[in-house]
């Protein structure tokens, strides 16, 4: 019997890689809290060196250079340490019917904004493309005492002041969130 459970173990070709446990979104840090251990067998053994080993630790101080699922193996194209992060979290203010209910954390939108309380203006339209949501209170959770609801995207650090200034410059700013995909 012990022959044969050395056979067995002897043909496990898989490997144990860092898996994601939920879906978190682009900016955010990842930790050992964020994920599990999962096996995969690899085709080609070079593609293994894509993934996070799970036979080590989990570095420190990684950073999500774009959203991952939960259950996605941890590439290690998907993180950048800390200090290369060029990512900010920006707050966003939301009226919940701007906001498609579906938009949770990991979430790939549109930022649109114009100004209520002026007529069309130029600055109005498309104002970030392609963030990350990296956090976001379930739907139902939405109706605090402002009545908005708060979703924070992951915006790259040189687009930030641009959005900031268009906010800053508007009377009455109106944010509406487009969900991709």
């Amino acid at each position: 019997m012990l022959a044969g459970a050395r056979l067995l173990a002897a043909a496990d070709e898989t490997v144990p890689v860092w898996v994601v446990s939920a879906d978190l979104g682009s900016g955010a840090e990842i930790g050992p809290e964020d994920v599990t251990v999962g096996r995969v067998r690899f085709a080609d053994g070079e593609d293994e060196s894509l993934y996070y080993s799970a036979a080590t630790d989990l570095p420190g101080g990684l950073v999500l250079s774009r959203s991952v699922g939960g259950g996605e193996m941890l590439a290690r194209s998907a993180v950048v340490s800390a200090t290369e992060r060029s990512l900010l979290q920006v707050p966003l203010e939301v009226e919940p019917n701007r906001v498609p209910p579906a938009v949770v954390v990991g979430s790939e939108v549109d930022v649109y904004v114009d100004d209520r309380g002026a007529r069309r203006s130029d600055d109005e339209g498309r104002a970030l493309e392609r963030v990350s949501v990296v956090d976001a209170p379930a739907y139902e959770e939405t109706f605090a005492v402002s009545g908005f609801r708060q979703v924070v995207v992951a915006v790259p650090e040189e687009r930030v002041e641009g959005f900031e200034a268009l906010l800053a410059g508007m009377d009455d700013p109106v944010v509406r969130i487009v969900q991709r995909g």
